[in-house]
């Protein structure tokens, strides 16, 4: 876990939102403040952003490597990976919303309603399902990722197809109030973390979820990324279900 630096992610929320766009109304703030904060937090020197690195551009290129902050949507990384980390050491920086309030923008009066708390929410295990897509690169020294858990606004545009518009509605910014917590995942000893405790030498995905007290389609991303970095391996099936073993803990 990094140690979050808040001063400095308030300083980049300033710099990228400031008080002069909160005074002419949320309407004014780009559809992409999220990236743009976290690309200020990691790097605020703004000669070390957009930089070409083959084919692509990089978010963040600097003395410890290529940063890349992806809001969504891991999958889509896939091929600038493949390249990047041919390169050099590159860090994934993965926001996802632990708290998260919801407000709805009228688009046509510029109204926005007050903000209300979601019930949904985000921790280290359910993150698991959308880094998924990533996990053939865990075994590479090259790469390195980062899970930042954020408080955030969820800014939605009242066009959806319901009478209240809100039902199949689309997003119109994610704005971030707070930074809670930095998970770092840079080696395949960062993942042990993630190992059962199980008296039982094979086990389902069943039994891996009631450990954690997560859902079983949420167990199944994690152990699939825990098959991915060598920690555990299937050994066969009871019925249906598939049995896994840890392979090491040391």
């Amino acid at each position: 876990m990094r140690r979050v630096d808040i001063l400095r992610f308030n300083e980049a929320c300033n710099k990228i939102m400031g008080k002069e766009r909160e005074r002419k109304g949320i309407g004014t703030l780009g559809e992409r403040t999220l990236h743009a904060v976290l690309k200020e937090y990691y790097e605020p020197d703004n000669s070390s952003h957009e930089i070409k690195i083959g084919r692509y551009f990089a978010d963040i290129v600097g003395e410890n490597g290529i940063i890349e902050i992806q809001t969504r949507q891991l999958s889509k990384l896939v091929p600038k990976l493949k390249c990047f980390l041919e390169v050099c050491h590159t860090t994934v920086v993965y926001p996802v919303a632990k708290v998260k309030y919801v407000r709805w923008l009228d688009e046509e009066t510029g109204e926005i309603s007050n903000r209300r708390k979601s019930p949904a929410s985000y921790d280290q295990f359910s993150v698991f399902y959308d880094i998924y897509p990533l996990r053939n690169f865990i075994t590479d020294p090259n790469f390195h990722l980062i899970i930042c858990l954020l408080e955030i606004e969820d800014i939605r545009s009242l066009n959806g197809w319901s009478e209240n518009k809100k039902r199949g509605s689309s997003r119109y910014d994610r704005i971030p109030i707070s930074i809670l917590e930095e998970i770092s995942l840079f080696s395949v000893e960062d993942y042990k973390k993630y190992l059962p405790k199980l008296k039982t030498e094979d086990f389902t995905s069943l039994e891996y979820a009631k450990e954690f007290n997560i859902s079983r389609s949420i167990a199944r991303s994690v152990l699939g990324v825990l098959e991915s970095t060598g920690l555990v391996k299937r050994t066969g099936k009871t019925g249906n279900n598939i049995l896994f073993s840890v392979v090491s803990r040391v």
